[in-house]
Parts: structure tokens; C-alpha cells; sequence
């Protein structure tokens, strides 16, 4: 016998991974990935507009996959549930991308990047 599965759940995953269907959510995912950032850093890393990133993360954040915070004037960005990394992971693997591409380190003007090291 087949049992009908809930229309909620397939509904939450359909979301899940339509949040996931655009390559700068997975790049700014990827970025994540390394810590926490800020949407500048982010800005910075991909070499896009403030505006359209804040979009992306806004995807990301209504779907629940990262978090914020505000430090003054700064936002800054992590990861919301780790086993995101897992599917992406297992996606890289089926196209035949074992390996995972570090994004670069850059520095923004926040004040992380920057503060004076000791």
C-alpha cells in the first residue's frame, strides 16, 4: 500500500530548494561557509551591486538557510542550518565537481577587515 506523503513537507523542501536554484545563493552559501560575513565582504567577494545581493540574501534568510545580525551599521551573515552544506556537497559531486573552490580572500571596508591586526 501507498501512503500519501504530507503535502507540507514537499511543499518546504519544493521552497528549500528553489532557494537554492540560482548560482550567487550558492556562491554567497559557499562564502558562508568559511564564518560569518557582512554584506559588503559579500559585495566584495563576488564583484556585485550592494542591491542585488541583498536580494539574494533576503531569499536565502526568508527560506532559513542563513541568519543576521546587526553590529551598528553593518549586517552580518552566517550560516542557519550547517546541513545545507551537505546537499550542496552531494550536488557539486553529481555534476562532477569534487572539489570545492575557496572563494578569495578580499577585504572590505568593514570594521573586520578593517581593524588593525595584533
Amino acid at each position: 500500500m501507498i501512503r500519501a506523503m504530507k503535502t507540507t513537507t514537499t511543499v518546504k523542501q519544493a521552497r528549500l530548494f528553489k532557494a537554492l536554484m540560482h548560482p550567487v545563493r550558492i556562491q554567497i552559501l559557499d562564502i558562508l561557509r568559511e564564518g560569518e560575513a557582512c554584506v559588503c565582504h559579500i559585495e566584495a567577494v563576488l564583484g556585485l551591486r550592494q542591491a542585488y545581493v541583498s536580494q539574494q540574501l533576503a531569499v536565502l534568510r526568508k527560506a532559513g538557510l542563513i541568519r543576521d545580525r546587526r553590529e551598528g551599521p553593518n549586517i552580518y551573515y552566517r550560516i542557519g542550518h550547517r546541513d545545507v552544506f551537505t546537499i550542496l556537497d552531494v550536488a557539486r559531486t553529481l555534476v562532477g565537481e569534487d572539489e570545492l573552490v575557496t572563494p578569495t580572500t578580499v577585504r572590505c571596508s568593514c570594521p573586520r577587515c578593517t581593524a588593525p591586526t595584533a
